[in-house]
């Protein structure tokens, strides 16, 4: 298989469960079609577009709305992996952190995090080298990012 192939089989998605300021998911949306997202979405909150959206991604690149975490997880793409970005013990350190191939990142409220329930059925938690937890949409980019660099995938 060419590198190329692989390319072809790599993607992924990015979103916010109960998102706080629709600002933060309006930059989160900007980053998201800059680094190189095939997808957005939100679960719980829903917001129309934001001024902080200056390339309109939700007209550029499918976004997706769930009412509920299990109807996010019902709908995962198939062979996805489901990442929570989570400040816990448990959580891999982003740094040494091999992203799938395929896979969705999940961000939680920016005042109370993932729910338990998005924590327990993650495949993967990751986490960044701070004491405190980060704004989610600066969050996200540094995750993306990451992804970007030459870094191995599982």
């Amino acid at each position: 298989m060419s590198s190329i192939d692989n390319f072809k089989n790599e993607f992924f998605g990015i979103g916010i469960q109960n998102g706080k300021t629709p600002e933060n998911l309006g930059v989160l949306w900007r980053s998201a079609q800059n680094l190189g997202a095939s997808f957005i979405f939100t679960i719980g909150n829903r917001y129309a577009k934001q001024a902080s959206d200056t390339h309109n991604a939700v007209k550029a690149m499918p976004y997706f709305h769930y009412e509920t975490f299990d109807d996010f997880y019902n709908n995962l793409p198939k062979g996805a992996r489901l990442v929570g970005v989570e400040l816990t013990e448990e959580a891999n350190a982003l740094e040494t952190f091999n992203h799938p191939r395929r896979c969705v990142y999940l961000l939680g409220a920016e005042d109370h995090g993932l729910t338990k329930k998005a924590i327990e059925q993650s495949h993967h938690l990751v986490k960044f080298k701070s004491q405190l937890s980060l704004n989610v949409s600066v969050a996200g980019s540094i995750v993306m990012y990451d992804r970007g660099i030459n870094k191995p995938r599982s």
